[in-house]
């Protein structure tokens, strides 16, 4: 796979996994870390699309050729 590709498919993850997810959440009734599940689910995934966001910031070829 390509670094374009693997930048496009990182994106896609980060850009689709919060609302992908939320229609599944059957009840707030969980608790993790104190929150309710749906709350959980929203602030895991600032953080983890965060991650993939500075993961495909450096493995893009664009974003390289920019900074030399």
């Amino acid at each position: 796979m390509t670094r374009k590709k693997l930048c496009y498919l990182l994106t896609f993850i980060a850009y689709f996994g919060m609302p992908l997810g939320i229609p599944f959440i059957k009840s707030a009734e969980p608790y993790i870390l104190g929150l309710p599940f749906l709350l959980f689910w929203m602030v895991l995934w600032i953080f983890l699309g965060t991650g993939l966001m500075i993961i495909v910031h450096r493995i893009n070829p664009s974003a390289k050729e920019e900074t030399e």
